[in-house]
């Protein structure tokens, strides 16, 4: 079972200790957050051709470990999507499978060219650019990002299906089944309560430091694996602040194959 795991899991691990403590836990790939997800933001950055890359390069290969996707960019107003060339370059050298990013412009045709562009400049570099749909930003919904996806129209353009996401925004597994099949490559997971926490606050908080391992909260995760189309590559996300990162990883590594293999993942 080729498992993923997002960097969030254990964001305080700089890549050089990241890679090694992914490939303990039992996971083959992993995310990288090379760009923060907001100005200040914890992240750390492999400038092409760095010393620092080199390094990461040959632990990836020591380790038997991949990445999956390099993270993060929020697609806003003033956005220079030209400014990133040099994370995509970093993310080919990487031999990162796509970009993440996040829709926050309420200018739908800003938002649709910036999104364009970006998935331009990640072509030649072998690099899908896939949105992240969140309850609290402009491409809030499922069906927001299916738009923004469907307008940009462009082949690398995705759409990262995250489980407690689509649930906190109102979606179901019936939704991730109606969108597109070649929109949909890469999916996260975690559990969750059934009941949402309150306001946006609550909501963040929630995404950042509070989710649950698969199979210890109320999501249908069964039914959202069972609707991603068949080579979706999954990645558990699933921070919990109040262990350390090598139990933490261990613990959302073990969750996640339970649920995959009991909901028959790849069935």
């Amino acid at each position: 079972m080729d498992l993923g795991v997002a960097h969030l899991n254990a964001l305080e691990l700089p890549p050089e200790m990241l890679v090694p403590a992914v490939a303990r836990a039992g996971f083959r790939a992993t995310g990288l957050r090379i760009n923060p997800v907001a100005e200040g933001g914890l992240c750390y950055p492999l400038p092409p051709g760095s010393d620092a890359l080199r390094r990461v390069r040959a632990l990836l290969r020591d380790e038997g470990v991949r990445v999956n996707e390099v993270e993060f960019i929020q697609v806003t107003p003033d956005l220079d999507p030209s400014a990133f060339a040099p994370m995509l370059e970093t993310g080919a050298e990487l031999g990162a499978t796509c970009l993440t990013v996040a829709g926050e412009d309420p200018d739908a045709g800003r938002l649709t060219a910036n999104f364009a562009a970006l998935c331009d400049l990640a072509a030649p570099f072998g690099i899908r650019v896939d949105v992240e749909f969140m309850a609290w930003r402009v491409v809030a919904t499922i069906r927001d990002a299916t738009r923004l996806v469907t307008a940009a129209d462009r082949p690398n353009g995705g759409i990262l299906m995250d489980s407690l996401h689509l649930a906190r925004s109102g979606g179901t597994p019936a939704d991730i089944a109606a969108t597109p099949a070649a929109q949909v490559r890469a999916a996260q997971i975690c559990d969750a309560p059934a009941t949402p926490p309150s306001g946006v606050a609550g909501l963040i908080a929630e995404a950042r430091e509070s989710r649950l391992p698969p199979g210890e909260g109320a999501l249908p995760l069964h039914d959202f694996l069972r609707a991603l189309p068949p080579g979706t590559a999954i990645s558990a996300e699933v921070p919990m602040p109040g262990l350390d990162a090598a139990t933490r990883l261990r613990r959302a590594y073990e969750a996640t194959v339970r649920v995959m293999t009991a909901a028959s993942w790849p069935g």
